[in-house]
């Protein structure tokens, strides 16, 4: 498929509109499960690690399925799979409202409804990319707040359900509401070329030459030897046999030529057929190699692989205060009545106003992306490692804001990866990278319950949240620094369609 110069407008901001309701509808409820985590405890009494197995769950294998999400989206457009994961994630939701047990809604919210959020995900990334170049940064931004407002709005409005209708009703409701993502997956349009498509190739043309295992010359030397053998050895008899005997022959040959000819027919089919198979299949395996070879491209970029470490490390401990800030109030005796506001739609709040600031920032040509997000990073680190210190709601408060706007990083991540390996790699390069993402975000909370479990207090864990943060802030720190991109240029190239960082981007 051959794309248009993106139009940077038009159609596109029906796109960013639609591709916002998108995530807010899908991620509202898996980022504001600290609500639902709560109730679980209550209802299934389970230990706060194997809770938190679901909202991690919800939120990470999404990620997790990144490649798989990419290649579907690659191969059958943003459009249908929009649609097909609307009412994987509304489904999910609502088969999660006749959970019996926790490991029940393992697969119903964590499975199901994550994977759903992972494909709507990179849908609406890769298409808004696709129609957006000059404000790119502006057009992820506003899309990316989507799931931070749905969060600030999905957490009152699921405790506020739960008084009314109790925890199933909510999860029937919520996902009701759900279904409204098939409206907005109809109205993304692809961005095609207008030229007309040239004539379409039979299924054998579209093999490449190289992967024909029979040609076809040596086809038509063997047909040619067997026809020639055979009419030798039909001459030979013909010319010992007498008139009347040949005159026989000669019409019983013409009687069962037809019955000759169909089964030369059906065998030839037969042989097209097998040979069409084995040419797929080594195309296919090919294929298959060739995105092996491009991932080890990708990781010679020094700048790609301290990308992927930083967001593990950064996921593993920045998810868990999302799921999490609603229990360590209610740990630190914080009476639910002494704060008006839920914590949670604070840190949700904050969050879509951090991607909106952020991502108006990426467009600045004086800003580098990349240091900007690096800043993040350790900032969170460092709030990360105040909270432990946070005893009233008011301390809490103001730590849930400051990370809200700082996970709003979001905003800027696929800016980065697009400058860094190009927007042809993009798809990709971002598959791999929310893979990571996936990984970590399926690991922090439970980690931070485990040591919950096993310490009964949150101290310990926020620490090892604030260093996993800042280690991977400094490793892509260290990545990205001028005088070590100065001494690899020596002796390496960047591969093609690669964003070499310095100080400053103008630079």
């Amino acid at each position: 498929m051959v794309f248009r110069k993106p139009p940077d407008g038009g159609w596109g901001w029906v796109i960013v509109v639609v591709s916002f309701f998108t995530q807010f509808l899908c991620y509202g409820s898996p980022l504001a499960v600290g609500v639902l985590y709560v109730e679980w405890l209550d209802a299934f009494g389970e230990g706060k690690g194997k809770t938190a197995w679901v909202g991690s769950l919800a939120n990470g294998i999404g990620l997790l399925a990144s490649p798989v999400c990419s290649i579907c989206v690659s191969s059958f457009g943003a459009r249908p799979v929009a649609i097909f994961s609307g009412f994987m994630v509304a489904g999910g939701l609502m088969m999660s409202s006749f959970a019996p047990n926790i490991y029940f809604l393992y697969v119903s919210y964590g499975i199901v409804v994550g994977l759903g959020c992972g494909l709507l995900y990179t849908a609406t990334v890769t298409i808004t990319c696709h129609y957006f170049d000059k404000r790119r940064g502006l057009a992820l931004g506003l899309i990316s707040t989507g799931s931070s407002v749905g969060l600030f709005i999905y957490a009152a409005l699921q405790r506020e359900l739960i008084d009314l209708y109790g925890l199933d009703g909510c999860l029937l409701i919520v996902g009701a509401l759900s279904l409204n993502i098939l409206a907005c997956g109809s109205l993304m349009r692809p961005l095609e070329s207008s030229d007309s498509p040239p004539p379409e190739k039979s299924c054998v043309d579209k093999v490449p030459d190289q992967y024909f295992v029979y040609h076809e010359k040596e086809k038509t030397v063997e047909e040619n030897i067997s026809i020639l053998d055979k009419g030798y050895i039909d001459e030979k008899c013909a010319n010992n046999m007498p008139d009347y005997k040949q005159d026989s022959i000669l019409n019983k040959n013409v009687l069962s030529s037809i019955n000759v000819n169909e089964k030369d027919t059906y065998k030839k089919k037969v042989v097209e057929q097998t040979n069409f198979c084995k040419q797929l299949a080594k195309r296919k395996w090919q294929l298959y190699l060739n995105y092996w070879e491009e991932t080890a491209v990708l990781f010679k970029n020094k700048v790609f692989s301290a990308l992927f470490v930083a967001i593990l490390l950064f996921d593993i401990g920045g998810f868990p205060p999302s799921l999490l800030m609603e229990d360590v109030a209610r740990s630190a005796n914080i009476n639910e009545d002494d704060y008006p506001v839920p914590l949670i739609s604070i840190i949700g709040i904050m969050t879509a106003v951090g991607k909106l600031i952020l991502g108006i920032l990426a467009d600045f040509k004086w800003v580098n992306t990349l240091y900007l997000y690096v800043t993040t990073l350790l900032m969170m680190g460092v709030a990360l490692l105040a909270i432990p210190f946070a005893k009233s709601y008011l301390t809490l408060a103001m730590l849930s804001g400051i990370l809200g706007f700082l996970t709003g990083n979001w905003s800027i991540f696929p800016y980065v990866t697009t400058k860094t390996v190009g927007i042809e790699k993009l798809t990709h390069a971002y598959g791999i990278l929310m893979f990571f993402a996936g990984l970590g975000n399926s690991l922090g909370p439970p980690i931070v319950g485990w040591f919950y479990d096993w310490t009964q207090e949150y101290d310990t864990a926020f620490y090892f949240s604030g260093f996993c943060v800042l280690l991977g802030g400094f490793l892509l720190l260290l990545a990205a620094l001028p005088c070590w991109n100065a001494c690899t240029s020596q002796s390496s190239k960047l591969p093609p369609n690669t964003y070499s960082y310095k100080v400053a981007s103008s630079a």
